[in-house]
Protein backbone atom coordinates (compact mmCIF):
# COMPACT_ATOMS: atom_id res chain seq x y z
CA UNK A 1 0.00 0.00 0.00
CA UNK A 2 3.03 2.28 0.31
CA UNK A 3 4.29 1.55 -3.21
CA UNK A 4 6.79 4.18 -4.27
CA UNK A 5 7.15 5.59 -0.77
CA UNK A 6 10.55 6.15 0.83
CA UNK A 7 11.13 4.92 4.38
CA UNK A 8 13.69 6.75 6.49
CA UNK A 9 14.58 7.70 10.03
CA UNK A 10 14.76 11.43 10.65
CA UNK A 11 16.48 13.01 13.63
CA UNK A 12 14.22 15.89 14.71
CA UNK A 13 16.22 16.84 17.79
CA UNK A 14 14.87 15.10 20.88
CA UNK A 15 13.81 11.94 19.05
CA UNK A 16 14.30 10.06 15.80
CA UNK A 17 11.10 9.53 13.83
CA UNK A 18 10.34 6.59 11.59
CA UNK A 19 8.59 8.01 8.52
CA UNK A 20 7.33 7.03 5.09
CA UNK A 21 6.73 9.64 2.42
CA UNK A 22 5.83 9.60 -1.23
CA UNK A 23 3.77 11.14 -3.96
CA UNK A 24 3.88 14.45 -5.72
CA UNK A 25 2.01 17.65 -5.02
CA UNK A 26 1.22 19.83 -2.01
CA UNK A 27 2.48 18.36 1.27
CA UNK A 28 -0.02 16.50 3.46
CA UNK A 29 1.10 15.24 6.87
CA UNK A 30 -0.89 12.25 8.19
CA UNK A 31 -0.71 11.61 11.95
CA UNK A 32 -1.87 8.31 13.43
CA UNK A 33 -3.79 7.53 16.60
CA UNK A 34 -3.73 5.15 19.57
CA UNK A 35 -2.71 2.33 19.76
CA UNK A 36 -1.54 2.29 16.17
CA UNK A 37 1.35 3.36 13.94
CA UNK A 38 1.67 5.22 10.64
CA UNK A 39 0.38 2.08 8.94
CA UNK A 40 -3.19 3.03 9.84
CA UNK A 41 -3.03 5.20 6.70
CA UNK A 42 -1.88 2.47 4.32
CA UNK A 43 -5.31 1.88 2.76
CA UNK A 44 -5.56 5.53 1.64
CA UNK A 45 -1.97 6.78 1.36
CA UNK A 46 -1.51 5.52 -2.19
CA UNK A 47 -4.60 7.30 -3.50
CA UNK A 48 -3.71 10.51 -1.69
CA UNK A 49 -0.18 10.32 -3.09
CA UNK A 50 -1.66 10.77 -6.57
CA UNK A 51 -2.42 14.38 -5.61
CA UNK A 52 -0.24 15.14 -2.58
CA UNK A 53 3.22 14.57 -1.18
CA UNK A 54 2.12 12.33 1.68
CA UNK A 55 4.19 12.15 4.87
CA UNK A 56 3.30 9.47 7.46
CA UNK A 57 5.50 9.30 10.60
CA UNK A 58 5.22 7.23 13.74
CA UNK A 59 4.67 9.63 16.64
CA UNK A 60 7.39 9.78 19.28
CA UNK A 61 7.24 6.68 21.46
CA UNK A 62 5.01 4.80 19.01
CA UNK A 63 5.92 2.29 16.32
CA UNK A 64 9.56 2.42 15.24
CA UNK A 65 10.15 6.02 16.35
CA UNK A 66 12.37 6.53 19.36
CA UNK A 67 11.01 7.25 22.82
CA UNK A 68 12.16 10.32 24.75
CA UNK A 69 13.10 10.29 28.41
CA UNK A 70 10.30 10.64 30.93
CA UNK A 71 9.96 13.79 33.02
CA UNK A 72 7.78 14.51 36.03
CA UNK A 73 5.41 16.87 34.22
CA UNK A 74 5.04 14.49 31.24
CA UNK A 75 5.88 17.23 28.71
CA UNK A 76 8.25 15.00 26.74
CA UNK A 77 5.13 13.09 25.66
CA UNK A 78 2.91 16.16 25.34
CA UNK A 79 1.30 17.22 22.08
CA UNK A 80 3.34 20.41 22.07
CA UNK A 81 6.53 18.33 21.84
CA UNK A 82 4.98 16.06 19.20
CA UNK A 83 3.90 19.13 17.21
CA UNK A 84 7.47 20.42 17.29
CA UNK A 85 8.62 17.02 16.00
CA UNK A 86 6.24 17.41 13.07
CA UNK A 87 7.49 20.89 12.19
CA UNK A 88 11.10 19.70 12.28
CA UNK A 89 10.26 16.66 10.16
CA UNK A 90 8.49 18.68 7.50
CA UNK A 91 11.30 21.23 7.39
CA UNK A 92 13.75 18.37 6.92
CA UNK A 93 11.70 17.30 3.90
CA UNK A 94 11.68 20.86 2.55
CA UNK A 95 8.22 22.03 3.60
CA UNK A 96 7.77 25.21 5.62
CA UNK A 97 3.98 25.03 5.41
CA UNK A 98 1.75 22.03 4.86
CA UNK A 99 -1.66 20.48 5.41
CA UNK A 100 -2.34 18.12 8.32
CA UNK A 101 -4.81 15.29 8.90
CA UNK A 102 -4.74 13.55 12.26
CA UNK A 103 -6.79 10.74 13.73
CA UNK A 104 -7.30 10.29 17.48
CA UNK A 105 -4.00 11.20 19.24
CA UNK A 106 -2.66 12.41 15.91
CA UNK A 107 -5.58 14.82 15.69
CA UNK A 108 -4.56 16.22 19.06
CA UNK A 109 -1.05 16.77 17.73
CA UNK A 110 -2.60 18.36 14.66
CA UNK A 111 -4.64 21.00 16.42
CA UNK A 112 -1.74 21.78 18.78
CA UNK A 113 0.37 22.28 15.64
CA UNK A 114 -2.19 24.75 14.30
CA UNK A 115 -2.25 26.67 17.59
CA UNK A 116 1.51 26.73 18.23
CA UNK A 117 2.70 27.04 14.61
CA UNK A 118 -0.03 28.93 12.73
CA UNK A 119 2.30 29.83 9.87
CA UNK A 120 3.10 26.17 9.25
CA UNK A 121 -0.41 24.69 8.98
CA UNK A 122 -2.41 25.59 5.89
CA UNK A 123 -5.43 23.35 6.50
CA UNK A 124 -6.25 20.90 9.29
CA UNK A 125 -8.43 17.79 9.38
CA UNK A 126 -9.21 16.24 12.77
CA UNK A 127 -10.70 12.74 12.78
CA UNK A 128 -12.99 11.54 15.58
CA UNK A 129 -11.92 13.85 18.39
CA UNK A 130 -12.84 17.00 20.25
CA UNK A 131 -10.14 19.04 22.03
CA UNK A 132 -8.52 17.45 25.06
CA UNK A 133 -9.63 20.19 27.46
CA UNK A 134 -13.21 19.68 26.29
CA UNK A 135 -13.03 15.94 26.95
CA UNK A 136 -11.91 16.41 30.53
CA UNK A 137 -14.23 19.35 31.23
CA UNK A 138 -17.26 17.40 29.99
CA UNK A 139 -16.30 14.04 31.51
CA UNK A 140 -19.26 12.24 33.07
CA UNK A 141 -20.34 8.70 33.93
CA UNK A 142 -20.84 7.88 30.26
CA UNK A 143 -17.27 8.93 29.48
CA UNK A 144 -15.86 7.10 32.52
CA UNK A 145 -17.47 3.84 31.45
CA UNK A 146 -17.05 4.20 27.70
CA UNK A 147 -13.55 5.71 27.51
CA UNK A 148 -12.22 4.20 30.73
CA UNK A 149 -8.74 3.91 29.24
CA UNK A 150 -8.30 7.71 29.50
CA UNK A 151 -8.24 7.83 33.31
CA UNK A 152 -6.63 4.41 33.60
CA UNK A 153 -3.64 5.17 31.38
CA UNK A 154 -3.19 8.52 33.13
CA UNK A 155 -2.60 6.83 36.49
CA UNK A 156 0.94 7.06 37.93
CA UNK A 157 3.64 4.66 36.78
CA UNK A 158 3.70 1.67 37.08
CA UNK A 159 -0.02 1.05 37.62
CA UNK A 160 -1.21 0.88 33.99
CA UNK A 161 2.10 -0.46 32.67
CA UNK A 162 1.88 -3.42 35.05
CA UNK A 163 -1.74 -4.18 34.21
CA UNK A 164 -1.15 -3.97 30.44
CA UNK A 165 2.04 -6.06 30.50
CA UNK A 166 0.09 -9.15 31.57
CA UNK A 167 -1.56 -9.36 28.12
CA UNK A 168 -0.98 -6.35 25.84
CA UNK A 169 -2.86 -7.79 22.86
CA UNK A 170 -5.96 -8.42 24.94
CA UNK A 171 -5.80 -4.99 26.56
CA UNK A 172 -5.34 -2.99 23.36
CA UNK A 173 -7.31 -5.11 20.88
CA UNK A 174 -10.05 -6.90 22.83
CA UNK A 175 -10.80 -4.94 25.99
CA UNK A 176 -11.24 -1.77 23.94
CA UNK A 177 -13.11 -0.85 20.76
CA UNK A 178 -14.93 -4.18 20.57
CA UNK A 179 -11.94 -5.91 19.00
CA UNK A 180 -12.25 -3.75 15.87
CA UNK A 181 -8.50 -3.45 15.33
CA UNK A 182 -8.12 -7.18 14.83
CA UNK A 183 -9.81 -6.87 11.42
CA UNK A 184 -7.34 -4.29 10.11
CA UNK A 185 -4.54 -5.10 7.68
CA UNK A 186 -1.84 -3.66 9.93
CA UNK A 187 -2.80 -5.64 13.05
CA UNK A 188 0.47 -7.63 13.05
CA UNK A 189 2.43 -4.38 13.10
CA UNK A 190 0.30 -2.95 15.89
CA UNK A 191 0.67 -6.16 17.90
CA UNK A 192 4.44 -6.24 17.48
CA UNK A 193 4.76 -2.77 18.93
CA UNK A 194 2.29 -2.91 21.80
CA UNK A 195 4.15 -5.92 23.22
CA UNK A 196 7.23 -3.72 23.67
CA UNK A 197 7.45 -2.40 27.27
CA UNK A 198 8.92 0.86 25.96
CA UNK A 199 5.86 1.43 23.77
CA UNK A 200 3.50 0.52 26.61
CA UNK A 201 5.20 3.12 28.79
CA UNK A 202 5.13 5.70 26.00
CA UNK A 203 1.40 5.16 25.48
CA UNK A 204 0.77 5.67 29.18
CA UNK A 205 2.91 8.81 29.18
CA UNK A 206 0.92 10.09 26.18
CA UNK A 207 -2.28 9.82 28.22
CA UNK A 208 -0.66 11.24 31.36
CA UNK A 209 0.36 14.22 29.25
CA UNK A 210 -3.21 14.49 27.99
CA UNK A 211 -4.54 14.72 31.53
CA UNK A 212 -1.93 17.28 32.61
CA UNK A 213 0.21 19.40 30.30
CA UNK A 214 -1.96 18.99 27.19
CA UNK A 215 -5.09 19.95 29.07
CA UNK A 216 -3.28 22.90 30.66
CA UNK A 217 -2.05 24.13 27.26
CA UNK A 218 -5.59 24.01 25.87
CA UNK A 219 -7.00 25.86 28.85
CA UNK A 220 -4.28 28.51 28.62
CA UNK A 221 -5.07 29.09 24.94
CA UNK A 222 -8.78 29.34 25.66
CA UNK A 223 -8.19 31.80 28.51
CA UNK A 224 -5.98 33.92 26.24
CA UNK A 225 -8.53 33.87 23.42
CA UNK A 226 -6.24 32.00 21.01
CA UNK A 227 -8.09 30.25 18.22
CA UNK A 228 -7.12 28.08 15.28
CA UNK A 229 -6.88 30.41 12.32
CA UNK A 230 -6.64 27.94 9.45
CA UNK A 231 -9.66 26.13 7.96
CA UNK A 232 -10.58 23.06 9.99
CA UNK A 233 -12.33 19.94 8.73
CA UNK A 234 -13.97 17.77 11.39
CA UNK A 235 -14.70 14.14 10.50
CA UNK A 236 -16.16 11.61 12.90
CA UNK A 237 -17.46 8.07 12.85
CA UNK A 238 -21.24 7.83 12.61
CA UNK A 239 -21.24 4.85 14.97
CA UNK A 240 -18.60 6.18 17.38
CA UNK A 241 -18.64 7.89 20.75
CA UNK A 242 -17.64 11.36 19.52
CA UNK A 243 -20.81 11.86 17.51
CA UNK A 244 -22.96 10.30 20.22
CA UNK A 245 -21.54 12.31 23.13
CA UNK A 246 -20.88 15.69 21.51
CA UNK A 247 -21.96 18.00 18.74
CA UNK A 248 -18.54 17.90 17.05
CA UNK A 249 -18.99 20.91 14.78
CA UNK A 250 -20.37 23.06 17.59
CA UNK A 251 -17.51 22.13 19.90
CA UNK A 252 -14.85 22.85 17.30
CA UNK A 253 -16.43 26.20 16.42
CA UNK A 254 -15.52 27.29 19.93
CA UNK A 255 -11.88 26.72 18.98
CA UNK A 256 -11.58 27.70 15.32
CA UNK A 257 -12.94 30.36 12.99
CA UNK A 258 -13.59 28.26 9.88
CA UNK A 259 -15.05 24.82 10.65
CA UNK A 260 -16.77 22.37 8.32
CA UNK A 261 -17.21 18.63 8.49
CA UNK A 262 -19.37 15.56 8.43
CA UNK A 263 -19.93 12.11 9.86
CA UNK A 264 -18.37 9.18 8.00
CA UNK A 265 -20.14 5.81 8.03
CA UNK A 266 -17.80 4.04 10.45
CA UNK A 267 -16.83 3.52 14.04
CA UNK A 268 -13.88 5.25 15.68
CA UNK A 269 -11.22 4.07 13.21
CA UNK A 270 -12.51 6.12 10.31
CA UNK A 271 -9.71 5.71 7.70
CA UNK A 272 -9.47 1.95 8.15
CA UNK A 273 -13.19 1.26 8.41
CA UNK A 274 -14.22 3.45 5.47
CA UNK A 275 -11.17 4.36 3.38
CA UNK A 276 -13.16 5.40 0.29
CA UNK A 277 -15.25 7.99 2.13
CA UNK A 278 -12.20 9.22 4.05
CA UNK A 279 -10.18 9.76 0.88
CA UNK A 280 -13.06 11.58 -0.77
CA UNK A 281 -13.54 13.89 2.20
CA UNK A 282 -9.82 14.68 2.53
CA UNK A 283 -9.47 15.33 -1.18
CA UNK A 284 -12.38 17.78 -1.17
CA UNK A 285 -10.99 19.73 1.72
CA UNK A 286 -7.26 19.79 1.05
CA UNK A 287 -7.27 20.76 -2.62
Amino acid sequence: MFDGFVTERVDVGEVVLNVRHGGDGPPLLLLHGYPETHRMWEAISGELAEEFTVVTPDLRGYGDSSAPHTVADHTTYGKRAMAQDAVALMRHLGFGSFDVAGHDRGGRVGYRLALDHPDAVRRLSVLDIVPTAEVWARADARFALGYWHWPLLAQPEPIPETLIAADPDWFFFDAQFGGALRSFAAIDDYSRHVRDPKVIHAVCEDYRAGATCDRAADEADRAAGRRIGCPVQVLWGSRGAVGAWYDPLAVWREWADDVTGEAIESGHFVPEENPAATVAALRRFHR
